[in-house]
């Protein structure tokens, strides 16, 4: 069946089109493959210029761990995770960790990670500490993508 789907897809649009609509790429994936191979994130990254206020607020961050679950086919995906990555190269705020997870269409991953964390919209970012969670930023910002994460911290 998967078979006769590629092959109608193939036929009637751009292969690279017909995987999208299959199956997105899902589960964990670096900053630098995402900006890669990924061309609506890599445009959003360099349209996106961060404030000095907003490098400085990332310093909160330092020693955090960030887990952030998105959809390479989702559009505010495409807006906020671009921010997140020049906001962290900018601020170069050291984190204990950050993980970029993708999820497909249903909202998983392979690992489970989406799952574990009761992912329900794209992007979610969540900012833990000693595997306590601390912030959730959801879709999208109320203010900055870095007030909005530091946000009582």
């Amino acid at each position: 069946m998967i078979k006769k789907l590629i092959l109608l897809c193939a036929l009637s649009m751009p292969l690279a089109a017909c995987a999208d609509d299959v199956a997105p790429f899902s589960g964990e994936i670096s900053a630098q493959a995402l900006l890669n191979d990924y061309d609506k994130f890599s445009e959003q990254y360099k349209a996106f210029t961060p404030t000095a206020q907003d490098i400085a607020l990332m310093q909160k961050l330092e020693g955090k761990e960030l887990i952030v679950l998105f959809g390479t086919w989702c559009h505010d995906s495409h807006r906020e995770v671009p921010k997140l990555i020049k906001l962290l190269e900018q601020s170069k705020v050291e984190l204990a960790s950050v993980n970029y997870v993708a999820v497909g269409y249903n909202k998983r991953d392979d690992a489970g990670i989406a799952q574990a964390h009761d992912l329900k919209y794209t992007p979610t970012f969540i900012v833990k500490q000693s595997g306590e969670e601390l912030v959730r930023v959801i879709e999208k910002p109320t203010g900055s993508l870095a007030e909005d994460l530091t946000q009582g911290l």
